[in-house]
């Protein structure tokens, strides 16, 4: 072939290529729609979809991938679309939140495809999403359609037997037998011509007060989640149990900048508590105990139920028995020390070897420390519950209903 045709093609094929770059540049961006709640729950997966409109006259190939909050796992990108001329396509990804907080969303990626395929360009389209992950609230939704009662066994509570009546009257009904003669409404019953009773219910509208230590103890994790958020989902359900008995609940984070919520009536509480604490986290920082009594005093003058979630250990006795002492001046008080799960995992091994039995001694030496700290805490007249995170919600029900049941309030 002579010099001349091959330089004919060379031609041919620049202008090919320039014109395809030039078209390439004038298409315009498609447009881009993402549908997502702004709330999330965390651990959760959750459907994205993001539509895609194109703008040009020519059929647009592209790849997408979406500016997702980093380190959370996606399914589903990036994906390769293929958009009629005038034409939209759309497609869905999941993702799962990682963690707790408020994220952003960054520029969604595209990479366009020329007419001819002989070019691609790199495109950013701006659509800012605010997102809030908030705890897991799906074991609450699922107590919504039951009694009290009935939604406090679902936790796992123990409902004790209670005796004798309430102490707030609730109404009058026929006579029942087993009823005490101090039940019988004497002058109702005369104007009845028949026995009717008094009802009695447990006390309504008292305070409840969930103190969250956000030191580093609460760092540790079990079943993937860490004891704070343990905690966390562990003071909604309580607080859940004790507004379908009508009390108010409040709460209070013990951190460097404390947060306070006071003591409100109704189930939309529960939405105000999840705005309130959806973005704190435990920090690498020792928890100040009598700063946390302080502020609980200035900001609670009222009596409460005060539920203070923690880790207490030996070397925070002390310092956790003075604040203690504190808040009980007002207060009726009641420490939740959170065990790791780990403990009672080794203390189920059998002991093989030298190793294993130095394992297991050190594991109860631990435990024996732990218990001493309690039994201290508890010669003060203070409830101590030692339970693992698994058992921090049942365990809470349970004493809040002890107390309520009790009039201890």
């Amino acid at each position: 072939m002579p010099m001349q045709a091959w330089w004919v093609c060379a031609a041919g094929l620049v202008s090919m290529l320039l014109i395809d770059a030039w078209r390439l540049k004038r298409t315009p961006s498609p447009e881009l729609e993402r549908e997502l709640s702004p709330v999330v729950p965390v651990g959760v997966r959750r459907a994205v979809r993001l539509d895609l409109a194109n703008l040009s006259r020519l059929p647009l190939e592209l790849d997408v991938h979406d500016g997702h909050p980093a380190s959370w796992a996606i399914l589903g990108l990036p994906r390769r679309l293929q958009l009629a001329p005038g034409g939209r396509a759309g497609f869905e990804y999941e993702l799962l939140p990682a963690a707790r907080g408020e994220y952003q969303f960054s520029a969604c990626q595209l990479r366009l495809r020329s007419p001819w395929a002989l070019w691609s360009q790199q495109r950013q389209l701006d659509l800012p999403h605010r997102l809030r992950v908030f705890p897991n609230f799906a074991p609450l939704a699922s107590l919504a359609l039951v009694g009290a009662d009935q939604a406090s066994r679902t936790i796992g509570a123990h409902l004790q037997r209670r005796r004798g009546e309430g102490t707030e009257f609730h109404q009058l009904r026929e006579y029942r037998i087993g009823d005490s003669m101090r039940q019988i409404d004497w002058k109702a019953s005369q104007r009845a011509r028949r026995l009717i009773s008094r009802e009695y219910q447990d006390e309504r509208n008292q305070q409840v007060l969930i103190v969250l230590d956000c030191g580093r103890r609460m760092l540790a994790e079990d079943e993937g989640l860490s004891h704070f958020d343990h905690s966390l989902n562990a003071a909604l359900m309580v607080a859940y149990i004790a507004l379908r008995q009508g009390d108010a609940v409040g709460v209070l984070t013990a951190d460097e900048t404390p947060r306070f919520m006071p003591p409100q009536r109704g189930l939309h509480t529960i939405d105000r508590m999840l705005d309130h604490l959806f973005d704190v986290h435990a920090k690498p920082i020792a928890t100040d105990f009598i700063d946390a009594a302080t502020q609980l005093a200035i900001r609670q003058p009222r009596r409460a139920l005060v539920l203070f979630i923690t880790n207490a250990r030996d070397e925070d006795c002390d310092e956790l028995a003075v604040a203690a002492r504190q808040m009980q001046r007002r207060h009726l008080v009641c420490i939740a020390s959170l065990r790791e799960l780990v403990l009672d995992e080794a203390m189920k091994q059998p002991v093989k070897d030298l190793d294993s039995a130095l394992r297991h001694a050190a594991t109860l030496q631990y435990l024996g420390e732990r218990d001493q700290a309690h039994r201290r805490l508890r010669s003060q007249g203070l409830t101590v519950l030692d339970v693992t995170a698994r058992q921090l919600p049942q365990a809470l029900v349970e004493h809040y209903l002890a107390v309520k049941r009790a009039a201890r309030l």
